[in-house]
């Protein structure tokens, strides 16, 4: 099947060049919605040729990126790139109908996860105070929110000997009590680095307090945050910096696979680090190479 999806593929780069005389980078965002398209159908183990795909294949397809966080006007851009992609089959009447005819677009008045462009989020982390101890935690943490697309809960419940600086790793667990390991960037890990040497139960601060020692982020009384803290955190530098937009700490996580799918990222490697179960199957695909995970945050993660 996949060699099938290969020949379209490369037939349909050379229409949107020759034919549409479309620059380099159209092409490829374009080369990269259609293999989103096709990615979601292996994951869910879905043998259709590209001729074959109908419009229920799309409509999971599109609510499979919605549930990945993908704001309206990234998920818009992708279909439009489907629906191109069919346009060229059917000029080249290697289908008769267009199973993208009756597909819609986001609409406004749908319910879909606002999340902060990158420019967005550097004035979030240039507006944290780091000559305080609270600033170099807060940065600490937002990093590594963004960095590793951690739920905020995945977040509060983070250990210290479960950030392994050697390999670049943090072992997560999430949903389920299920445990996956996401890669972590360099600039997370620094800041990382940096509180917990230099501030993490020092003065100002209070010392660890009994039972909380294991925790990565801990609050002024050093005792483990709560959830509640950190979407305050978030919400109030939001505020600072002037973005009118539903913030939280799942705004970074939505940032995160909507950065890195944009960037060019394979849609497993997102769903892997997300630790997102397929919609339509209970399979987990946990089985990637790590390498690849960590090439994937290095090339595609706009922080790395």
């Amino acid at each position: 099947m996949e060699k099938y999806w290969a020949i379209h593929i490369k037939q349909f780069a050379n229409y949107l060049k020759l034919e549409r005389s479309l620059s380099n980078n159209s092409i490829e965002a374009y080369l990269h919605d259609v293999a989103l398209l096709q990615q979601f159908l292996e994951i869910n183990k879905l043998e259709v040729s590209p001729t074959k795909i109908n419009a229920s294949h799309l409509n999971d397809f599109l609510q499979y990126v919605n549930e990945l966080g993908m704001s309206a006007h990234s998920q818009a851009r992708i279909l439009s790139g489907i629906k191109a992609f069919y346009k060229y089959l059917l000029i080249e009447e290697l289908i008769t109908i267009d199973p993208t005819a009756l597909i819609e677009g986001p609409k406004l008045g749908r319910k879909l996860p606002d999340t902060l462009s990158f420019i967005e989020i550097e004035k979030i982390f240039d507006a944290i105070d780091l000559s305080s101890a609270e600033g170099g935690r807060n940065r600490a943490m937002l990093e590594v929110l963004y960095s590793s697309g951690l739920r905020v809960s995945e977040l509060v419940e983070l250990k210290l000997n479960n950030v392994h600086f050697d390999v670049g790793f943090l072992q997560v667990i999430g949903k389920g009590n299920k445990e996956r390991l996401v890669p972590i960037g360099r600039e997370a890990l620094k800041y990382f680095k940096i509180y917990s040497d230099e501030i993490r139960g020092k003065p100002p601060h209070k010392p660890v307090q009994k039972g909380f020692e294991a925790y990565a982020f801990l609050n002024r009384g050093g005792k483990k945050l709560t959830r509640v803290m950190i979407f305050t955190i978030i919400k109030n530098l939001a505020i600072k910096v002037g973005i009118n937009k539903s913030i939280s700490p799942h705004t970074f996580r939505h940032s995160f696979a909507t950065h890195l799918i944009e960037g060019g990222a394979d849609l497993r490697a997102v769903q892997e680090m997300l630790g997102h179960e397929s919609i339509t199957t209970t399979e987990i695909y946990t089985h990637l190479d790590r390498d690849y995970l960590r090439q994937v945050i290095q090339e595609f993660h706009p922080r790395s």
